[in-house]
């Protein structure tokens, strides 16, 4: 125990920057998915009594692999890294500040408790929820300007910062770059449905074990993470249409709510489309959520490492400062007890 109350710990922004460190490895990995589900997000199937295309893009892509074949074909291998450079911005500093505010919200919890004891669950959901909250209004700008630019055309594609100014220039103004932002509020609650989702099957699945062998969490995880997408799927193909480029069909006017986005996916190509891109947002989020982990704990080990030998080397200094003052002192005092 004693060995264990003695661990080093990180200070918020040191977590901050393990978390960030490991969102940015993550993503970077994955980010081809990225542009896939958001393609697919965007696109409108078109009738074929349609006179004006009901989406920006008018290559149509029927599944994951076809928009991966059309992507590389269309645009090359740097087709599918689009973007690339804003959303690893975006990631870093929505999980920094993320992992930073929440660091500093559990410990002004903890501050406030008379008796040292860990957060339940649902203080630690909510504890998060709050942090993601505030992550939020301050990093949602990046996002949209990554999602406009993952669904510009070829032709028209832009640096992030034209596309921001695209998006300040736009009917807007400033406000523009916070568009989505109650539809990524209401999406804190995901991880919330993930855990609540896990204890539930790991009761369903494996009742009465205590400890669950890497498999079984992996695959209680994937499935949790799993039904959280879906349940929060038609928020998430919302939130995107809000931030992308308003499709030929409505001659520019931009949505003004997620609502007004699902009505007009609604109407049409019916209430499943809703859920378009299911399967490439599921297959990230999952492999994500795994890699996220893994790396973040290693990131933790190496900057505690590093600051721990920071800590020794500003000690010797210290160290060495305190050698050389007394050293002067015993020339000093000397001389003037003369």
């Amino acid at each position: 125990m004693a060995a264990k109350a003695s661990q080093p710990s990180l200070p918020p922004w040191g977590n901050a920057l393990a978390g960030a460190t490991g969102a940015v490895l993550a993503n970077a990995l994955v980010y081809p998915l990225d542009i896939v589900k958001t393609r697919l997000q965007v696109q409108i199937k078109r009738k074929p009594d349609d006179l004006i295309p009901l989406t920006v893009d008018r290559v149509h892509y029927a599944s994951t692999m076809d928009a991966l074949s059309k992507i590389i074909d269309d645009e090359g291998i740097t087709g599918l890294y689009s973007g690339i450079n804003g959303a690893l911005i975006g990631v870093a500093s929505t999980n920094f500040a993320y992992f930073y505010w929440y660091s500093v919200v559990r410990t002004l919890y903890l501050s406030t408790q008379t008796l040292p004891k860990p957060p339940t669950t649902a203080i630690e959901l909510s504890l998060g929820a709050v942090a993601g909250a505030v992550a939020q209004v301050f990093t949602i700008p990046v996002s949209v300007v990554t999602t406009r630019q993952q669904t510009q055309p070829k032709v028209e594609r832009k640096g992030l910062l034209d596309t921001g100014r695209e998006v300040v220039n736009s009917e807007d103004g400033w406000t523009g770059l916070w568009r989505g932002l109650k539809a990524s509020l209401v999406l804190v609650v995901n991880p919330a449905i993930t855990y609540g989702a896990y204890q539930r099957l790991k009761e369903l699945i494996y009742p009465g074990k205590t400890h669950l062998r890497p498999f079984e969490a992996f695959f209680l995880g994937a499935l949790s993470k799993s039904i959280a997408t879906i349940v929060t799927q038609p928020l998430i193909v919302a939130k995107v249409g809000l931030q992308s480029r308003p499709p030929p069909a409505r001659h520019g006017k931009p949505f003004k709510s997620f609502v007004e986005v699902m009505q007009f996916i609604i109407e049409n190509e019916g209430p499943l489309a809703l859920f378009k891109g299911l399967v490439p947002q599921i297959t990230k989020g999952v492999l994500v959520q795994g890699l996220l982990m893994m790396t973040k704990e290693r990131m933790e080990i190496l900057f505690i490492v590093l600051f721990a030998h920071l800590r020794r080397l500003r000690s010797a200094k210290l160290q060495q400062a305190a050698t050389a003052a007394a050293e002067k002192a015993k020339h000093v005092l000397p001389m003037i007890s003369k």
